[in-house]
C-alpha cells in the first residue's frame, strides 16, 4: 500500500540537508519512494496523511540507553556512588527476565512517544528484552552485559559470556533487531574477558559496545597499572574496530582521540548523564574535528532520567556552548544531525536510516506546530534543539507502520504497559525502599 505524509516541513537530514518547507514523504512496503516539495507531489496513493504543517524528520536514534532499568528512575539521584551503593546490588536481588522485559516495553514506549524508532541497549536478559523490542515494533541493538561477578542472570563472573553465545543466534538476521555483546567497562572485566567478548562479536559479526573513559577512578587505576588510558588498553589487547561502539569518553586525551579515529570507533555522547553526575563534558568538538562518528545517547533512566533525545539536544548545546565560551559553536542543524543521522552511523544503520531519503526505512517523525511553545517558525532546528520538548511528537512510524498516532501508541495503551510493569515492580519497591533508609 502506497501512502504519502502531505503538508509537512520535511528536514531530510540527507548529505545536501535539503530541507522542503511544503513537502511530502511517500513509502511503500516500509522504504521511502518519493520524497519533495508538494509541487513535485505526482504519484496517486492509497493513503493520504494530511501533515498540518508538521516538521517531518527521520526516526531519532538513541545510541546508548539501559532499557531495563525504568524501575530504578528516581532512586538514589543525588547519593554519591549510587552505582555500587543502589544499582548493583538491587540488580542482582530484585532483577529478573519478566521485570526487565516489562520495563523495556515501558522505555521503548517512552522513547517511541518521543520520537526515537532506534536505540542500542546494554543490558541483563537481553533475550527477553529483544522479544519486548519486538513486540513494541522498535529497531535496536541490543548487547548482553559482562561483567567480572555474578549477576541477576548468570551464576559466575562474566557469566554474559556464555549468556551472549546463547542469545546472539536467536536473533541473527532479524529485519529490526540485532544481538550484540556489552562489556560493562574496561575496569569491570578481565582482559581474558574482553578478548573473549571481542571473539564474540568478531565471529557473530555483531556490534560490540562499552563504557570507556567515563569514571575518575578508571582513568586512575589504568594509569597505576598499566600506565594506560583505558582507550590505549583497549587498543593493546585488540579490541578496537568499526564495530565497537565507546560510551561516554569524558576523559579522552589527544592521543586517545587519535587512535580512536585511526580504528573508527563510533561515539555515543551522553551529555544529560555525564553532567548530572558531574562527571564533565566531553570533547566532542575535538572528536568530530578529527572525523570521528558521533550520536547522542540518554543513558539509562537512572543515569539521565528522560528517554528522550529533545532533552539531549537542549542540554547539549547548552553545555557545550558554555564550556567552548563560545555561543555560536554547534549550530542547531548540527545538533540535530547528531540525534539522526549521526546516531545511525554510530549503530552502523546510515545505510537504511537516519535520513529521509528514496531507499531508507520509512521510519518518519512528525511534530507538530501548534502547540503554545512551536510558533513562529523562524529556523525549524533551532526550534527543534532549543523549543520543542518531546510532548509535540505527534506521529511515528517504523518501517512505515505508524507505531504513535495524535500522540498514542497505536499497539497497545500507555496505562497497560505501566500497569504491568508496576505489578511486576513489588519487591523491587519494597526492597528499594530497605536500601534508602
Amino acid at each position: 500500500m502506497r501512502t504519502v505524509i502531505k503538508n509537512v516541513y520535511v528536514l531530510t537530514m540527507n548529505e545536501k540537508m535539503d530541507v522542503y518547507e511544503h513537502g511530502f514523504i511517500g513509502f511503500e512496503d516500509g522504504q521511502i519512494i518519493d520524497v519533495g516539495p508538494m509541487s513535485e507531489l505526482r504519484h496517486s496513493y492509497d493513503t493520504v496523511i494530511e501533515g498540518k504543517g508538521a516538521i517531518a524528520i527521520p526516526g531519532m536514534v538513541n545510541c546508548h540507553t539501559h532499557v531495563g532499568m525504568i524501575p530504578f528512575r528516581s532512586l538514589g539521584d543525588d547519593y554519591h556512588d549510587r552505582l555500587r551503593r543502589f544499582l548493583f546490588p538491587l540488580e542482582k536481588e530484585c532483577m529478573t527476565k519478566e521485570l526487565a522485559y516489562h520495563s523495556a516495553k515501558y522505555a521503548i514506549a517512552e522513547m517511541q512517544l518521543a520520537g526515537i524508532t532506534t536505540f542500542m541497549d546494554m543490558y541483563y536478559f537481553e533475550d527477553s528484552i529483544a522479544k519486548a523490542t519486538d513486540e513494541m515494533g522498535a529497531r535496536a541493538i541490543l548487547g548482553e552485559t559482562v561483567i567480572d561477578f555474578p549477576t541477576c542472570d548468570t551464576t559466575e563472573a562474566h557469566g554474559g559470556l556464555h549468556y551472549a553465545k546463547s542469545y546472539i543466534p536467536n536473533w541473527l538476521g532479524h529485519d529490526r533487531i540485532t544481538p550484540a555483546i556489552a562489556p560493562h567497562a574496561p575496569n569491570t572485566n578481565s582482559k581474558e574477558a574482553l578478548i573473549e567478548a571481542n571473539r564474540i562479536a568478531a565471529e557473530c559479526n555483531v556490534p560490540m559496545t562499552m563504557h570507556v573513559s567515563e569514571m575518575d577512578y578508571e582513568m586512575d587505576y589504568f594509569q597505576e597499572t598499566y600506565r594506560m588510558s583505558p582507550v590505549s588498553f583497549l587498543e593493546s589487547i585488540g579490541l578496537l574496530n568499526d564495530r565497537f561502539v565507546l560510551a561516554h569518553g569524558i576523559h579522552l586525551s589527544d592521543s586517545d582521540i587519535e587512535i580512536l579515529r585511526k580504528y573508527q570507533v563510533k561515539i555515543a555522547h551522553c551529555i544529560g548523564a555525564n553532567t548530572k553526575s558531574a562527571k564533565g563534558v566531553a570533547r566532542v568538538r575535538e572528536m568530530l574535528e578529527k572525523g570521528l562518528t558521533i550520536g547522542l545517547g540518554t543513558d539509562g533512566p537512572s543515569s539521565g532520567n528522560t528517554l528522550d533525545l529533545f532533552t539531549q539536544m537542549k542540554l547539549f548545546a547548552n553545555f557545550h556552548k558554555t564550556e567552548l565560551k563560545d555561543r555560536t559553536a554547534f549550530p542547531a542543524k548540527e545538533i540535530v544531525k547528531l540525534a539522526t543521522i549521526g546516531g545511525a552511523g554510530v549503530l552502523g544503520l546510515s545505510d537504511k536510516i537516519g535520513s529521509l531519503e528514496l531507499n531508507k526505512k520509512a521510519d518518519i517523525v512528525l511534530v507538530e506546530t501548534d502547540s503554545v511553545n512551536m510558533f513562529p517558525i523562524f529556523d525549524p532546528y533551532a526550534v527543534l534543539v532549543y523549543s520543542a520538548n518531546a510532548s509535540n511528537v505527534r506521529d511515528v512510524f517504523v518501517d512505515g507502520k505508524a507505531i504513535v498516532r495524535n500522540k498514542q501508541l497505536t499497539q497497545t495503551g500507555l496505562s497497560d504497559i505501566r500497569q504491568e510493569l508496576a505489578s511486576h515492580m513489588r519487591e523491587f519497591t519494597n526492597k528499594a525502599k530497605e536500601y534508602a533508609e
